[in-house]
């Protein structure tokens, strides 16, 4: 998977997710990807390749970076808190949908309820 795939992969999964917005605070360069305000993904290729950078649980986080090559520590952000996703062929499109979800309720978890665009500990699981 080469780097436009990676953010083309994690940007359609931002799509599905409701409240989720696209900005542009720190210039083109950087997409910007918040619920109510507040960051959950980043997109930029300031490094010199397509990036994804999203927030991890810390166990979570520096377990996928032993286990795959292409997750690093987040670039300009928390190391403890943030991975980056690095294109390579190493990824498949569910890890990235997944680890795109999981980011996106981590920053849902820690709004008040009232704020809440989805209810992060049923988001995503069939209503059967």
């Amino acid at each position: 998977m080469d780097g436009e795939e990676l953010q083309q992969h994690a940007r359609a999964r931002v799509q599905e997710l409701p409240g989720a917005n696209l900005e542009h605070p720190f210039g083109p360069g950087w997409d910007v990807f918040k619920v109510r305000d507040k960051v959950f993904m980043l997109m930029t290729d300031v490094t010199g390749e397509p990036i994804v950078i999203l927030k991890a649980e810390p166990g979570e986080g520096k377990a996928l970076q032993e286990q795959y090559d292409d997750i690093t520590p987040g670039y300009h952000m928390n190391k403890k808190h943030w991975i980056t996703l690095h294109p390579s062929g190493g990824l498949q499109r569910q890890l990235i949908e997944d680890l795109v979800t999981e980011s996106y309720l981590l920053v849902v978890e820690n709004l008040p309820h009232a704020k809440r665009p989805v209810d992060p500990s049923t988001f995503g699981q069939d209503a059967r």
